[in-house]
């Protein structure tokens, strides 16, 4: 995508001291004082506010989301089947098409200030690949807006679906970036078989694996253990990301400790939502460990319940609140799973306030970086590769 050039006087980036921030041909030319625009520039006044890097949105699901399309109670069951069972019937019924619903989803993390995304998109055997079709089509016409790439995510199981994993290996010829996969255990009730194909689908087609995986405790520390194995033997290390694993919010240390120990030494990385209904991953011991750790909002809206906005500084709090955060530099770690952490897991090598980096911003009121966590208020700007696609919390680009 062309990049513009713009100029954005007087924000000070970080929270640090005031500063220009000059983009040119969509990249970062140059941060300073006083800096001069280049004819064709356009110029944008930040006001003394916060300029941060892009938002990033590491784990949602685009497809699925009701928003836009009024009201509707929530009767979906208690358990994880009874929620994916009723989704899969509702689709068709309340007409969630993927397409539309994704464009209203990606508007509405554009205005929050997100310039990635990474959405799991379901791929089963009631609805073959009207998910991933109509979120690509989202990906392509939204591209100046933000950047999305999807997961083929087998939502309802995988073995215990059969002809899930032909439509699997078709979403990945189709493009989507990456390989999903779902409760080895818990769902399917065949780790091996599971795990096998899905290592398979990354090994046949070169692609990095994104695993959900909700399994509790001993079940879960099993599931992560024969996705180590496999990350290892065939030499996956830094190609892997296992999302949610609640099995490491686990108060045993005897069994946390040595799976920490090993996603460290293959660079697996770790999504936590900071979920308020299930043990997780205490972010500052993953990250001690070198661990890469990103989050995301998860479900927005849908049929699985009724929360989220797709603010990924409002789920910086979420974040801080489940792991006890209080002082600035704790919640700052926080942000960091909210922004580089995001970039690091997603592998977006331009990314960051710096020269030479992709020029997405986001211009937000507050004193420091912790002030706009906990407040988070409308995004005066957001910016994307130098082009202004969100003022004062509203998308520029209109939504279906």
């Amino acid at each position: 995508m062309p990049g513009a050039a713009l100029l954005l006087r007087n924000g000070r980036p970080l929270g640090g001291a005031l500063a220009d921030v000059l983009v040119s041909d969509g990249a970062i030319a140059a941060i300073g004082t006083n800096l001069a625009a280049p004819a064709g520039t356009a110029v944008e006044d930040a006001g003394g506010a916060l300029v941060l890097p892009g938002l990033v949105e590491a784990h949602t699901h685009l497809d699925k989301s009701l928003w836009g399309m009024g009201w509707r109670a929530n009767d979906a069951g208690p358990g994880l089947l009874d929620k994916i069972d009723n989704e899969r019937k509702l689709k068709r019924e309340l007409d969630i098409d993927p397409a539309r619903q994704s464009a209203r989803q990606a508007a509405l993390s554009a205005a929050h200030g997100s310039t990635h995304i990474r959405s799991h998109v379901d791929v089963d055997t009631d609805h073959g690949l009207w998910g991933i079709e109509g979120v690509m089509a989202t990906r392509d016409s939204w591209r100046e807006v933000v950047d999305i790439e999807l997961v083929a995510f087998p939502q309802s199981g995988l073995m215990r679906r059969p002809g899930t994993l032909a439509l699997m290996d078709a979403a990945l010829s189709a493009g989507a970036e990456i390989v999903g996969g779902i409760d080895p255990c818990g769902i399917d009730r065949d780790p091996k078989g599971q795990l096998d194909a899905v290592f398979a689908l990354c090994q046949k087609h070169g692609k990095p694996l994104d695993i959900h995986l909700h399994e509790p405790g001993e079940m879960g520390a099993f599931s992560m253990e024969l996705i180590i194995e496999r990350t290892r033997a065939l030499g996956m290390a830094g190609q892997v990301v296992v999302s949610h694993a609640f099995c490491l919010g686990s108060p045993d240390r005897d069994l946390v400790e040595p799976l920490i120990t090993q996603l460290a030494a293959l660079d697996i990385g770790i999504m936590t939502t900071g979920s308020a209904s299930r043990p997780v991953p205490a972010i500052k011991r993953l990250l001690a460990a070198g661990i890469r750790v990103c989050s995301g909002s998860d479900g927005i809206r849908d049929t699985w319940g009724p929360y989220g906005t797709a603010d990924m500084l409002e789920r910086a709090m979420l974040i801080g609140l489940r792991n006890n955060f209080r002082r600035d530099e704790d919640v700052a770690l926080a942000f960091h799973a909210c922004t580089q952490g995001g970039a690091d897991v997603m592998r977006i090598a331009d990314y960051g306030l710096a020269v030479g980096k992709a020029g997405d911003m986001v211009v937000v009121a507050g004193e420091v970086i912790t002030h706009a966590i906990v407040a988070h208020p409308p995004r005066r700007l957001v910016v994307k590769c130098g082009r202004v696609v969100a003022r004062d919390g509203v998308c520029l680009k209109p939504a279906p």
